[in-house]
């Protein structure tokens, strides 16, 4: 496994404390992540998209696993994806602390599962055919 803190930097190569990776033929995708750069910035979260060819071999997935959804890797090793990233990204930022309340609602954490499913399977991607999708048809 590729460690973490030797690979990757932050654009001013510090050592960030934790990694949002997004597809970055997505449109989208790519958008929101311009949007949140700043914001993640800040808090010491870079962001890198998930084509990085050393991203597979850091978090242990295929690419199509890879752009099934976005992904948050902290440097202690913590791992989330999907809605389970936008909750724990939600708990770095002030006005996200509504979607973590929301989250501890019993039965709610399935919902934004489903929600972000939804969400990932009805984008448009750059690409010809979306990866995505296509793995969300077949689950």
């Amino acid at each position: 496994m590729i460690s973490l803190v030797s690979e990757y930097t932050d654009g001013k190569g510090r050592h960030a404390r934790g990694w949002l990776f997004f597809d970055a033929e997505c449109k989208f995708c790519t958008r929101i992540a311009r949007w949140l750069a700043p914001i993640l910035e800040r808090r010491g979260i870079a962001l890198a998209p998930l084509q990085d060819p050393r991203v597979g071999a850091l978090l242990g997935l295929s690419r199509e696993e890879l752009l099934f959804e976005m992904r948050l890797l902290l440097s202690d090793g913590s791992q989330f994806g999907g809605a389970e990233a936008a909750v724990a990204l939600a708990r770095e930022i002030w006005w996200g602390r509504p979607l973590l309340w929301v989250s501890r609602i019993p039965g709610m954490m399935e919902v934004l599962r489903k929600g972000y499913r939804w969400v990932a399977a009805n984008r448009s991607c750059a690409a010809a055919s979306c990866p995505a999708s296509e793995v969300s048809r077949r689950a």
